[in-house]
């Protein structure tokens, strides 16, 4: 081996556990990224999906029978008029 590539071994061995630790971070990081990614796709899509699934949903109607109401409030306009 040249003196070179003796040296650049020595110097690479000298700095094998900050680099190692500086490649794991690299690697922590990435995968929290791309969890992070994967987040907000699932999210987003959630949300649309519900989105679009309140959009189409039959809309519930409710009927209700006035007519006790109505004849009540029209007996009491009756008996108001007769009582003056």
């Amino acid at each position: 081996m040249s003196q070179a590539k003796v040296e650049q071994y020595k110097k690479d061995k000298a700095n094998r556990k900050k680099t190692m630790k500086k490649e794991k971070m690299q690697r922590i990081a990435g995968r929290i990224c791309a969890c992070a990614i994967l987040v907000v796709i699932v999210g987003w899509a959630g949300y649309t999906g519900y989105q679009y699934y309140e959009q189409n949903r039959p809309t519930k109607t409710i009927y209700a029978d006035t007519n006790a109401i109505s004849d009540y409030v029209k007996g009491l306009d009756s008996t108001e008029t007769k009582s003056e």
